[in-house]
């Protein structure tokens, strides 16, 4: 039976972070994992990212860094041919088995990414029915969930946001981005790889309109996140990461 995102602390089986572009969640989830770890917690993360799952394309889509992996297994990241599409259809049961396959096991799924849909799709069973215009947001955002779950929204002070968005671009593109981009491209990607944020700004080589890009998602991620019902809002400015899961695991 499902239950509600409104659920006491010695309830909660899932943990969910979410967030804008560029606001940290990686970093968050990986501090968290150790501190879930010295209370005998066995954290794995299951991503809710709907580009994060191309192979090939991880500098551009931000997957997490050998080194954070070695720290927090990430499930769901870099497993489809770029010359595939992926859908919603296709991502929820496999969501649903990673998170159920955890749970069998005794770990903690902690549900990670930016990605609104595909968060709600790894947490609840939605129908992919499109609905009516009058039902609004009922079936995206209904309370229930698959497992007593607790989300964490992680924002910032904009100004600051935005200058790590544009940070995070000239990284990404220091690390090997827009090469990733070109090798995608030659192998002729499908329409939802295409869709990877920064993917057609590099090909032009054009970084500033790919900063600008980003941050414009951030904007819709924001509002996203606005929307989810019972979520926990951490304010992360002047937060470092270690900071900030403290705060999450003080709340369990």
């Amino acid at each position: 039976m499902a239950k509600s995102f409104h659920v006491t602390t010695d309830e909660i089986e899932l943990l969910a972070i979410f967030g804008p572009t560029g606001v940290g969640k990686t970093g968050v989830a990986v501090e968290l994992a150790g501190l879930l770890r010295g209370r005998g917690e066995d954290p794995v993360a299951i991503s809710c990212d709907a580009l994060q799952v191309y192979e090939g394309l991880g500098t551009l889509t931000g997957v997490a860094s050998g080194e954070e992996r070695a720290r927090l297994e990430h499930r769901l990241v870099e497993f489809v041919p770029v010359t595939e599409d992926f859908s919603i259809g296709d991502y929820m049961p496999l969501a649903h088995a990673e998170v159920d396959a955890a749970l069998a096991a005794g770990r903690r799924p902690i549900v990670l990414g930016g990605t609104g849909l595909y968060l709600r799709a790894a947490l609840a069973q939605l129908s992919l029915v499109k609905a009516p215009p009058e039902a609004g947001d009922s079936e995206l955002w209904s309370p229930e969930t698959r497992h007593p779950t607790q989300i964490f929204g992680l924002d910032m002070d904009r100004a600051r946001l935005y200058e790590r968005i544009d940070a995070r671009v000239e990284a990404i593109v220091a690390a090997g981005a827009a090469e990733e981009a070109r090798r995608a491209d030659a192998l002729g990607p499908g329409r939802t790889a295409r869709r990877a944020l920064g993917f057609d700004e590099l090909l032009a080589g054009d970084v500033e309109q790919m900063k600008k890009r980003s941050r414009n998602y951030a904007r819709r991620q924001l509002t996203w996140m606005r929307k989810i019902p019972n979520l926990q809002g951490i304010d992360r400015t002047g937060l470092d990461d270690a900071d900030v899961a403290r705060r999450i695991a003080e709340s369990l």
